[in-house]
């Protein structure tokens, strides 16, 4: 096992494994055991009571953060040519079709999200073996495939982010940066922690959200007391 830095075991050290925090008191000390040189994000991990290979019980969908993410999201929106326009007005990074598709064929991927139209889709599909590994393949559950372009990269540069459970049972997402004030943070924990609740499936049984994490990279992780939720 590796050894802990010596700033490594301060941040450690400021974190009382014997309580839960709130999402309040975890946002402010998230923010002080992060060290780093760079702005680094904060995270949020959240341990479902479901079984997601039963397609009952698999959680996925999008929620706006208030604060947004921090970070700069590279849009790539591949509409027909009178789509152009609007896109790039939107805040679109990248605008096109067949020369995106192209270059996307032969293993270009450096976007953080795609938006297309429901026609499109059809040129989409050859490519999914590329994109879906990437989380990068458009989807109708999350507003990615419209034909409202304008609306759906103005929603996407503002915070709004897609999540799903992974196979373990756990929930992750970039709620923010360090550099955010804590009720930022916070506010943005509580906007995705609340929208988790609401997704939360008719059949699954017992304990619903079983544990919640707030880190940042690199940091230790903060236990947050999920009855706070």
């Amino acid at each position: 096992m590796a050894k802990l830095t010596k700033k490594q075991k301060e941040a450690v050290a400021k974190i009382d494994r014997s309580k839960l925090y709130s999402v309040e008191e975890a946002s402010q000390l998230v923010k002080d055991i992060t060290n780093v040189k760079f702005d680094a994000s904060v995270d949020l991990a959240v341990r479902l009571g479901v079984d997601p290979r039963k397609a009952n019980q698999m959680v996925r969908g999008v929620v706006t953060l208030p604060h947004g993410t921090g970070k700069d999201v590279k849009v790539l929106a591949l509409v027909t040519p009178d789509k152009e326009a609007e896109a790039r007005e939107a805040g679109a990074d990248y605008v096109g079709l067949d020369e995106y598709l192209q270059k996307i064929k032969d293993g270009w991927t450096d976007v953080d999200v795609i938006i297309t139209m429901p026609s499109v889709m059809g040129k989409l599909g050859p490519l999914g073996r590329i994109l879906g590994p990437r989380g990068l393949m458009p989807n109708p559950k999350t507003g990615t495939v419209t034909m409202d372009v304008a609306k759906a990269v103005s929603e996407v540069k503002a915070g709004k982010i897609d999540f799903k459970v992974d196979k373990t049972g756990i929930v992750h997402a970039a709620i923010g940066k360090a550099s955010f004030s804590a009720d930022k943070i916070a506010g943005n924990a509580n906007e995705l922690l609340q929208t988790l609740m609401k997704l939360k499936p008719t059949a699954a049984k017992g304990t619903y959200v079983k544990s919640i994490f707030i880190s940042s990279t690199m940091s230790p992780s903060i236990p947050v007391d999920p009855k706070a939720v």
